[in-house]
This record gives C-alpha cells, structure tokens and sequence, in this order.
C-alpha cells in the first residue's frame, strides 16, 4: 500500500508540479526585487492621487529611472532564465513579462496623475491624454498576448477548463478596451477641443446617449478582465502551479472587484469610491502583473 501511495503521489506530482517556492529559497537580492515590485502599483496610485500632475521634465526622468529599476528586480528575480534553452522555462519568462509589462508603463502614470476633471484643462494637456490612453491600449494588448500564453501553460499542466473560459473572457475584454480607451483618449479629447472653440454651453444630445454607451462598455469590459483573473487563479491553484492561499487571495480580490464595478455609482459610501476605484483602467491590470511577478519568482532551472 505504501508503494502503491508513493507512486500516486509521484505521478500527480509530473502532472501537475508544484513550484512553491518560498522566501526562504530566495536571495536577499531577489527579497528585495519582489518586495519593490509588489509595492509598484500601490506607490503609483498613491503618487497619482496624492500629488496629481506634474512636469513631464520631472515624471518623465523618474519614470525612466523606475523603469530600470523594475527591469533589473524583474531580471533579478527570474528574467535572467530568458537565457534558457530549455523551451517550457523560456516560455514561462515570456508569459510572465507580458503580463508584467503593462505595469512597467503604467507607473510613469504617477507624474500624469488622474486625467483632468474639466473640459479646458483636458485640451492644455490634450497631447498627454492621448499618451496615457495609447499607453493603456499597449497595456491591454500585452496583457492578452500573455494571458494565451498564461492558457497553454496551465491547459500543459492539465488543466483546461478554467484557463480556457479566463483566456475567452480577456479576449472578449480585449476589443471592448480598445475601443474604450479610444473613446476616451481621442474622440473626447476632439470633442472637448471642439466644444470650447464653439462655445457650447449645452452639449448635442448625442454626446449624452454616447456616453452612456460607453459607460455600458467601460462596466463590461473591466468586468470581464476581473473575471479573466479569477478564472486564472482558479486554474493556477488546481494545478497547484501557485500556493493555494495566494490563488484564494486573487480570487477574493477578483470577485470583490466585479461586485464594486457593476455598483450605481450614486451608491453611498464607500460603495461609490471603492466602486470608482476598481474600475480605473489600470488598477484590472494589478492583479496579472502580480501572477506575473510571481510566475518570475517560479521559474527555476
């Protein structure tokens, strides 16, 4: 019975590997690269609300020097296995860099800070604004190329239901965002434009249904990202690719954030903020990069 129990074990073992690696097993250099990157985001964030817009002579120097400094963490903390020749563990690094990238051009976002609340100050830095949301269709982009990688990595370790319906549901977001994020970044931005020359004091009554349009699409397709993730962390944790406590965490997280965004916006607080919060197109991205950054940390010889 014991030889019987061991070659079970054995054998669920090749079929799905458990790469759980601790902090233990890391070294302090490679602690303190995931310790930065973890923190990325949330210095972001805090950056960008708490300061607001600031010279593109002072982001854009920090944001380079950010850039280099998350380049070397990732490098550090398993990048440098793209040097591999061995095709599974080079197509991990690959997976996980598309999923990490988005962020690495997200965070020159803390300069940009949020995108001007009136019409007048969204044409003075109307150039920045279509920046920030090509930057924010490159991301999206990257995150779908690494999510059909991320798909036939767990569909490899056995798993295929889950991965399948989270690879479907980013695809699905994918044109959703693009078109979003075009919306916002170019087609407002020329309606605002347009709006000041002309002196508009009360809008078409097309601007308005438009609007409403895309706040239908803007709910959908964060939805669906949400969803993606949740999908993904599902499978992750059946193949046991991720310690099932971080694989419960990005469920939770995920889950919380598809209720928040389909919430009425005139919900009290702080449904409303949280709500808001969720549905900033970056923050859907914080949760891929995080599995990415731990797909880094999993990669090993």
């Amino acid at each position: 019975m014991k030889g019987l129990a061991l070659r079970l074990i054995i054998t669920k073992s090749f079929k799905y590997p458990v790469t759980l690696i601790t902090m233990k097993s890391l070294s302090f250099t490679q602690k303190l690269s995931l310790v930065y990157l973890c923190l990325v985001p949330l210095i972001v964030v805090a950056i960008g609300f708490g300061i607001g817009h600031v010279s593109y002579k002072i982001y854009l120097p920090v944001w380079l020097i950010n850039a280099c400094l998350m380049i070397t963490a990732a490098w550090n903390l398993g990048g440098y296995h793209l040097k591999s020749y061995n095709r599974e563990i080079k197509q991990q690094v690959i997976t996980a860099l598309l999923l990490f990238v988005p962020w690495l051009l997200f965070s020159i976002f803390a300069g940009m800070g949020p995108p001007p609340s009136t019409l007048q100050g969204w044409v003075n830095t109307a150039a920045e604004q279509q920046i920030r949301y090509t930057i924010l269709i490159a991301g999206g982009i990257l995150f779908a190329l690494g999510s059909a990688l991320l798909k036939v990595k767990l569909q490899a370790a056995g798993e295929n239901l889950y991965s399948a319906m989270a690879s479907a549901a980013i695809n699905i977001s994918l044109p959703l965002f693009i078109i979003n994020m075009a919306f916002w970044g170019y087609y407002l931005t020329d309606a605002f434009r347009a709006f000041i020359q002309l002196g508009v004091a009360k809008r078409p009554d097309l601007y308005e249904s438009i609007k409403s349009l895309f706040y239908v699409i803007s709910i959908a397709e964060v939805l669906l990202m949400y969803l993606g993730t949740v999908l993904f962390a599902v499978s992750l944790k059946i193949t046991g690719l991720f310690n099932p406590v971080a694989c419960r965490y990005y469920i939770i997280f995920g889950l919380a954030g598809m209720v928040l965004v389909v919430l009425p916006p005139y919900w009290p607080e702080p449904f409303g903020t949280a709500g808001f919060l969720v549905a900033i197109p970056a923050i859907p991205f914080i949760m891929p990069y995080l599995i990415g950054i731990h797909l880094l940390k999993h990669t090993k010889n």
